[in-house]
């Protein structure tokens, strides 16, 4: 099966690295012209462009400022023309252990809700009213396992606003789709990298070994093939659901 997306323009957050940096190289190879956001990263992102394949744009928007985010979509629109995929990558994980001062604490999960969950949400929102116009889009988030199994107490925060990205996916997904948009989600479970190799460092990688089916842990690559699937339009009526890349971590 050959999958093209030639015609698509599409926006992956958090691209510079990881998961996104995957996902953006593998949406160009399929054909896509793809816009690389980036926030501190400049340098990584940059490089990346040279690196693509077909035309791609780099452009920053710090996910932690509201004032940055609105209007993100719309300018791009503006400059680039109508994106028809969107697909939310970014995100942070930051640990605050249950015995920090309840000011700490509240500190880092207002800073987790804002780039996880408000952030992706007027992204989602702006993606949809350009989308509408034209009657197609796909967005693809990428929340985690921690959406529907939890996680430990010091990444409450994290596994909170993974979890509201699982009904914002599915509302818009069912209350869209007329229009001619779809929602997918994605569930990576410990995936290799620079965030995940600080929180083994924390746990160590038997921690994380130990926690999964297979013999070793998911890499970057093995999440982008099915993002590229759903960019393509091959899957529309999967649209609503959540799909695990856990390497058998968690099954439901």
């Amino acid at each position: 099966m050959h999958i093209s997306l030639k015609g698509q323009r599409i926006l992956v957050t958090g691209a510079s690295r990881g998961i996104g940096k995957a996902i953006a190289k593998q949406l160009s190879e399929s054909g896509a012209e793809v816009i690389i956001h980036y926030n501190a990263n400049k340098s990584a992102a940059v490089a990346l462009q040279a690196e693509l394949k077909n035309l791609s744009h780099a452009e920053k928007c710090d996910l932690g400022n509201l004032e940055e985010v609105i209007g993100f979509i719309p300018r791009l629109v503006k400059q680039y023309g109508p994106i028809t995929g969107i697909v939310n990558n970014a995100g942070i994980a930051k640990s605050a252990p249950d015995d920090l001062p309840t000011e700490e604490w509240a500190k880092i999960w207002n800073e987790t809700i804002q780039v996880n969950t408000n952030s992706l949400g007027i992204l989602c929102k702006e993606f949809v009213d350009q989308a509408k116009i034209n009657q197609e889009g796909r967005i693809v988030n990428i929340s985690s396992r921690a959406a529907f199994r939890g996680d430990t107490t010091d990444y409450l925060a994290y596994a909170a606003s993974k979890g509201a990205l699982v009904s914002l996916t599915r509302s818009i997904a069912r209350y869209y789709g007329k229009q001619g948009i779809k929602a997918f989600l994605i569930a990576p479970g410990f995936t290799r990298t620079d965030m995940a190799n600080e929180i083994l460092s924390d746990y160590g990688e038997e921690f994380a070994l130990n926690d999964i089916a297979l013999k070793e842990l998911t890499k970057p690559e093995d999440i982008a093939p099915m993002v590229t699937l759903l960019c393509s339009g091959m899957a529309d009526h999967v649209t609503g659901a959540s799909i695990d890349i856990n390497a058998g971590s968690y099954v439901h």
